[in-house]
């Protein structure tokens, strides 16, 4: 995610980190092209080229715009509920935290290792779930967290950020066999757990679920065959001046598709996706500061304005 101050006028024009440009400019080259050709054959054969009204253009270019800004608003909730999802982790994360230190006895040694094993499978969960989000290998952020006892059958799971959930369950359920919980703590910690599941699932419906692809592909072809005829439009009126106005339009409709598209996945790893390693190592600074340690890892800075 791009995590900077709001730049000068100049830096405006000519900053392309987080810039959809890079990914749009083969568009807008051929756009130019087309319509610097098109003006040149009106300059030079005028009596052999039509002139069209710019009436058709303003009607469909209002009406595209009107498809744009409805994908682009759902993308934009997309990205903004997974946004809340994970704010929503971290209060669970932390909140369970406190209810294990707070609630648990840690009188014995036996207890401090339940107490630790818990909060260590819940930084596991958190790195799980991004790695699952993002699908990457997990194992180096995660089997450090979780007892060998379990890797073999870990690496089996189909779903491992729900495997450290049941095995957090587990822990719960003998703590509460044992007495080391009440009765309503066991309720009430339950309730964290069943929180932090309801945010895998609702993170997993996101990223299992895209826009639906005829809308996706009904907005792609309006948009190219708008840019495409646009300079028939506009070049009796505008003449030389056509290639650049095209050039400008066909950023602005392209750039809005193509951040849309950005936007609809909000957990990869580019420019404008969401932050999850950085939020991922916060929580795990929050819970391992909260057991006591001293040696934690560093805390994830941007990078060139660029927050991973």
């Amino acid at each position: 995610m791009i995590v900077r101050q709001n730049p000068n006028a100049f830096k405006i024009f000519f900053s392309l980190r987080g810039s959809i440009i890079p990914k749009i400019y083969p568009q807008i080259v051929l756009i130019t092209l087309l319509s610097t050709l098109i003006t040149g054959m009106q300059h030079r054969l005028p009596s052999y080229f039509s002139s069209y009204g710019t009436a058709p253009f303003v009607l469909l270019g209002i009406a595209l715009s009107l498809f744009l800004g409805f994908r682009n608003n759902a993308s934009y909730q997309r990205w903004w509920e997974a946004r809340g999802l994970w704010g929503q982790l971290v209060y669970d994360a932390r909140g369970f935290t406190r209810q294990v230190l707070s609630y648990m006895d840690d009188e014995t040694e036996a207890g401090r290792d339940t107490q630790r094993h818990m909060i260590y499978l819940t930084i596991a969960f958190t790195h799980a779930l991004r790695h699952r989000l993002r699908n990457t290998s997990p194992w180096e952020d995660i089997e450090r967290f979780v007892e060998p006892e379990y890797h073999a059958s870990m690496r089996q799971a189909q779903n491992l950020p729900d495997y450290l959930m049941r095995l957090l369950g587990k822990y719960l359920g003998d703590g509460r066999r044992q007495g080391q919980f009440s009765e309503l703590m066991v309720q009430k910690m339950d309730e964290r757990l069943m929180s932090m599941t309801v945010v895998l699932a609702a993170c997993e419906r996101i990223h299992n679920t895209p826009l639906p692809f005829a809308y996706m592909l009904l907005v792609h072809r309006t948009t190219y065959l708008y840019c495409f005829m646009l300079p028939f439009g506009l070049v009796s009126s505008l003449g030389w001046a056509t290639p650049l106005i095209c050039a400008v339009i066909a950023y602005t409709f392209f750039g809005l598709d193509v951040l849309s598209e950005e936007l609809e996945e909000p957990f990869g790893l580019a420019a404008n996706q969401l932050p999850l390693s950085a939020l991922s190592r916060t929580i795990e600074i929050n819970l391992l500061e909260a057991l006591g340690d001293t040696d934690l890892p560093p805390s994830i800075t941007p990078n060139k304005g660029y927050l991973q």
